[in-house]
């Protein structure tokens, strides 16, 4: 494990806080020193093809059949009765009529994969992508399904997905968190900061939410304005104050995490005083790099702001890092959950993530991170192929579409496949196990060994499940 020069950064921070909450930050430091970085496990249990993870999450459930899974079945079939045998479940309507993407579609790239014109920018970067078409959910319903794809789980109560590499790979920095979430600008996903909570995990391991482009990026890190009687020299002496008190409360409740991982936040938020504003000041970007993450225009510069950020943080060592698409529901709508008119709120959505998430994967290959950075999109569910009202279309957990790109992933490559309608899964189901399985692998982690005792259960990301998808590992 990387040790970026753990020596003269404990001196630095037990010369800053004079031997006071160091002490605790000494401990983390020669844990990780030892390989243990927190977890359970020492070391990684295989060779790591990636250090990092971006995770791009398209809340309100993106639409597969109108970004990546081409099915000219539903060109052929336009405004006939959906019936591809069977029952259709549908979450809050009954089956219209067959409807096709208002999107044209061609093939990009060496590997020729079909893509809609709706992601122009994504369909340029499909020879550095894996594409997952066969994916399924355990719920049609967005708080449980969101729940699933972060922490494996239907029901609230588990650690996300970057609690778990928090917790078993521990931080590449001393400076910044291991597990960084920068939330959509216009509120919460279904289930709020839930989403990226450690659960039973030690707390520290919860991720840190920077709210990017606001002036209090980071709540509470400074002072209000108003607070003009806080001084340095008043600040560490209550500091040392609250670290004899925290002793006192700790001696006294052994094995209650709550408490280390509030000092350890006190810790981080000192460090971050002094490294955030330089990480989330993007104004020394080139306006090459601007232009490139669409910075200049209304309609991607929040998303588009968010992903320049997440590289910032990946460069600077946070190990995983979580960027929302889309909040809770509202009208008009505000994610992509386009119940009633999909050309609309799925334009606008997928116009504001294009051409970001692209330049994502440019950037940090341009930067050489992304051979060693895996970049993560998912949604909780996907959409059906015939039409809810006259231009929306309902929930559909039975198939949608994942990828995965950088970081040891073999580029231009599809794995499963729906059906011919584009409505269930045909080839190879994929559960959000597999796809957590072969990220940790990724990550040289053994999905199965990675485990936290709990109620008397060695719990685990994925279950009880979960297959390495090793076709597309390179």
């Amino acid at each position: 494990m990387p040790t970026d020069n753990v020596a003269p950064t404990r001196r630095r921070l037990l010369q800053a806080w004079g031997g006071g909450l160091g002490w605790i930050a000494l401990a983390h430091l020669l844990r990780r020193d030892a390989g243990a970085s927190g977890g359970q496990s020492e070391g990684l249990h295989h060779p790591a093809k990636a250090r990092r993870v971006v995770q791009l999450f398209m809340s309100g459930a993106a639409s597969q059949c109108d970004m990546f899974d081409y099915k000219p079945l539903l060109i052929e079939r336009s405004g006939q009765p959906f019936d591809p045998g069977g029952k259709v479940e549908l979450f809050q309507s009954s089956p219209g009529p067959v409807m096709p993407s208002p999107w044209d579609w061609a093939q990009h790239g060496e590997s020729g994969k079909w893509m809609s014109s709706l992601v122009p920018h994504l369909a340029g970067c499909v020879d550095r992508m894996a594409f997952f078409p066969s994916m399924v959910s355990k719920s049609n319903v967005h708080g449980p399904a969101t729940f699933m794809q972060n922490t494996g789980f239907t029901v609230p109560g588990f650690p996300s997905m970057g609690a778990w590499i928090s917790y078993g790979l521990g931080s590449l920095t001393d400076q910044l968190p291991s597990f960084v979430v920068l939330p959509d600008a216009r509120g919460f996903a279904p289930n709020g900061p839930s989403n990226h909570s450690a659960g039973f995990l030690p707390a520290q391991h919860q991720g840190t939410m920077i709210r990017a482009g606001r002036e209090n990026a980071i709540h509470d890190l400074f002072p209000p304005r108003s607070a003009d009687f806080v001084t340095p020299a008043s600040e560490q002496a209550g500091l040392e104050v609250l670290e004899q008190l925290n002793r006192v409360h700790m001696a006294d409740r052994p094995g209650d995490s709550r408490l280390a991982a509030r000092i350890e936040a006190y810790e981080m938020a000192a460090r971050l005083q002094s490294t955030a504003p330089e990480v989330l000041d993007v104004g020394g970007e080139s306006q090459a790099t601007r232009q490139l993450y669409g910075l200049d225009d209304p309609i991607t510069a929040d998303f588009g702001l968010r992903c320049l950020t997440a590289r910032r943080l990946l460069e600077r060592g946070v190990r995983f890092v979580q960027v929302w698409s889309g909040a809770d529901n509202g009208f008009p709508r505000r994610n992509w959950d386009s119940h009633e008119d999909l050309l609309t709120d799925h334009g606008m959505m997928g116009r504001s993530m294009d051409q970001p998430a692209a330049a994502l994967i440019h950037d940090l290959g341009s930067l050489g991170l992304l051979e060693d950075t895996i970049v993560y999109w998912t949604t909780e569910f996907g959409r059906m192929p015939c039409s809810q009202g006259a231009k929306g279309r309902d929930h559909n957990p039975f198939t949608f579409t994942s990828w995965l790109a950088g970081g040891g992933v073999k580029g231009g490559t599809v794995y499963g496949a729906s059906d011919e309608w584009s409505y269930k899964a045909m080839d190879n189901p994929i559960h959000s196990y597999d796809l957590h399985a072969t990220v940790l692998h990724l990550l040289g982690i053994d999905h199965t060994q990675l485990t936290y005792r709990h109620n008397g259960i060695d719990r685990r990301l994925t279950d009880v499940h979960g297959h390495v998808i090793t076709e597309v590992i390179s």
